[in-house]
């Protein structure tokens, strides 16, 4: 991307001792600056500009609230010990002020938000990277701390760049099921979400005044009509955006929005069919692949199977025993006292954190509210549900209240008129509406109820 250094027919009302004091300052600050990036004539691209970059921050500024709300939800939904008087999060401190119940209805409720948190953070890495591309020279002035007031913008910008890079990489990795974190991914990508959310906010409130200015300045249909032919840059600006040495045009304007444009939507084409589902999940290119075990009444996706979490036929086979535990008392039952007992149906679908969903499935097994009954515990306002799976990240989860009392809430033991497969969860799991597919726990053989 690059262009001539021709005045612009388009520029907007401005003043034009203030437009030509810019370079000047810069030469100033830059008479003993490194050769490379930290001089201003390194970048050479005549788009670049306050117009361009404020066009791309709309953008953003649009988009990113909208994915903050969305994770902050699914971090409600997701941590199974959530709930005013039930989190047991370590050290959230401040960040649970939002904690609450999260509700059972609509049973599509969290499919709809994290599918709608995955597939906008794919939509916008195209606008991410080309606001980063917009703004780099920003990142090499010279020199690099000019004063305490300079020294914090530039902390800030660090937050602002580190954060948004960091939230988005670990994002894609997640949804893509590439475990590679130092650590939880669930921990990191919460924190880093409030480093960057208010890095951003402190950034917006700084620089909402200059990108409304800079919307101003040009004209954006006549703008989204300028060719390359026609491509100029634009005045001098006291952020260092414009080059003071443009080279000629490659490419317009309209070109680097339509570009980025087109990859937003080709984003959107190839990850939207995971959260949506039926015919249009074939179009999902970017989900993760290999995760339907086959066709048949269990031939729908899975996040991991029974092999890669160490259940094994042994741990399920005849000696598999549930234990429902409450007031005192524990009852154990084998598969076919809980098959002989009323059961009931509910039609649910699975959604994952990772952004990808299944249709409604047909599900049949015991409703939790009846079991918390069996315990001695008819008002339970929580269940520990554990499964065979050996210790790990999820081998057992917190259910609350309202979840166990929701009608539609069943420890289920069939599905879609069929036993459940062992990468389902077979001799019996958990389904709830609205509830993290991570959060209902497979191979369960133990459930205690608490007050």
């Amino acid at each position: 991307m690059s262009g001539s250094g021709e005045p612009s027919p388009n520029r907007g009302p401005g003043q034009p001792g203030k437009a030509q004091a810019s370079p000047r300052w810069r030469r100033a600050f830059t008479a003993g600056a490194p050769a490379g990036p930290f001089r201003p004539e390194f970048w050479r691209s005549p788009i670049r500009g306050p117009w361009l970059t404020s066009v791309f921050g709309l953008v953003l500024l649009f988009g990113i609230p909208v994915m903050f709300v969305t994770g902050a939800l699914s971090y409600a939904a997701y941590n199974p010990d959530l709930g005013p008087t039930n989190d047991q999060t370590p050290d959230k401190g401040l960040f649970g002020f939002y904690l609450f119940d999260w509700p059972t209805d609509p049973a599509w409720l969290y499919r709809l938000t994290q599918g709608v948190h995955v597939t906008l953070g794919v939509v916008l890495v195209p606008v991410v990277l080309a606001k980063l591309w917009s703004v780099i020279p920003k990142l090499f002035v010279w020199p690099p701390l000019r004063s305490p007031a300079h020294a914090l913008e530039r902390f800030s910008l660090l937050l602002l760049v580190g954060g948004v890079i960091f939230e988005f990489v670990t994002g894609i990795f997640n949804i893509q099921l590439l475990y590679v974190f130092p650590g939880s991914f669930y921990t990191l990508h919460f924190y880093g979400a409030w480093v960057f959310i208010a890095a951003f906010v402190v950034h917006v409130s700084l620089r909402l005044g200059r990108m409304r200015r800079a919307l101003r300045s040009r004209d954006p249909i006549r703008e989204l009509r300028t060719g390359v032919a026609g491509t100029r840059p634009e005045p001098p600006d006291q952020d260092g955006l414009v080059p003071v040495a443009p080279a000629s045009p490659t490419i317009s304007r309209r070109g680097a929005v339509g570009m980025v444009g087109a990859g937003s939507l080709l984003a959107l084409v190839v990850t939207a069919g995971q959260s949506i589902g039926g015919r249009l999940r074939d179009t999902a290119l970017l989900a993760p692949h290999n995760r339907e075990p086959g066709s048949g009444p269990n031939g729908f996706q899975i996040n991991k199977t029974a092999t890669s979490v160490g259940v094994t036929p042994r741990l399920v086979g005849p000696s598999w025993r549930l234990e429902v535990r409450g007031s005192g008392r524990t009852v154990v039952l084998t598969r076919e006292q809980l098959l002989a007992m009323p059961l009931h149906t509910a039609a649910l679908p699975i959604a994952c954190v990772e952004g990808w969903s299944t249709t409604d499935q047909q599900w049949e097994g015991l409703r939790l509210a009846d079991l918390a009954a069996l315990s001695g515990l008819r008002d339970a306002g929580s269940v520990l549900v554990e499964s065979v799976q050996p210790p790990g990240p999820y081998s057992s989860v917190m259910l609350r209240g309202n979840q166990i009392h929701d009608p539609r809430a069943l420890l289920a033991l069939r599905v879609n008129g069929a036993d459940l497969s062992l990468d389902h969860g077979y001799p019996a799991r958990v389904i709830v509406p609205a509830n993290p597919g991570v959060n209902n726990t497979k191979w369960v053989h133990r459930l205690t109820f608490r007050t």
